[in-house]
């Protein structure tokens, strides 16, 4: 019994004041955990990030992807493309984490059935795009200015009513790009009752 309460009287104060040695072992096993770790989740996040991975499901191939195809932020004289990701996340870091969060919603539509048959889909395609409009003016279309800036606009190259628009609405803050631009990389679906249609 007595050598019982020596070793545990023992283990204690070893636990008590660590030697140097176990405290340098632990931050060096941290340190390298941490990085691999930050590592390994910045890589998925980015592999998330890809077209590849937002058309990797028949519910994205078969629809948006077949429709962004016939768009000029898929193919235009200027060879410039957008893909998913350009549209659909943003670029910050923290902004980032929010949408991959949001999307989850999007994933577990695929995992359920929800949108695994164009019927469905199309069932679903207002709801969805509702909820996608609604994102972006909440963020004053943080992702189309990724590319179109408002600052860079040369009016005189628009057509009247789109420099008419970009220079009243959209320079007072009024309204933002989806407000016009609904449907511009995508099918509409049925817009009986949202605004301008």
């Amino acid at each position: 019994m007595a050598e019982k309460k020596s070793l545990l009287k023992r283990l204690w104060q070893t636990f008590r004041s660590p030697s140097k040695v176990a405290v340098g072992v632990v931050l060096v096993f941290g340190f390298f955990g941490g990085v691999i770790f930050w590592g390994g989740f910045n890589t998925a996040l980015e592999v998330t990030n890809t077209e590849q991975f937002c058309i990797g499901c028949h519910e994205m191939h078969d629809n948006v992807y077949l429709e962004y195809r016939d768009t000029i932020h898929y193919a235009n004289r200027s060879g410039v493309r957008a893909s998913c990701p350009d549209c659909h996340v943003p670029h910050e870091w923290t902004h980032k984490i929010v949408r991959k969060i949001a999307a989850s919603k999007e994933v577990w539509g695929k995992i359920t059935g929800i949108i695994d048959t164009p019927e469905k889909f199309e069932a679903h395609r207002r709801y969805m795009a509702e909820r996608e409009w609604q994102r972006m003016k909440e963020t004053d279309s943080r992702e189309c200015r990724n590319c179109h800036n408002f600052d860079y606009m040369d009016f005189s190259v628009q057509g009247s009513r789109a420099a008419q628009a970009h220079s009243t609405s959209l320079a007072s803050g009024e309204k933002t790009c989806i407000d016009c631009h609904k449907g511009i990389a995508h099918q509409l679906p049925n817009m009986r009752g949202v605004e301008g249609f």
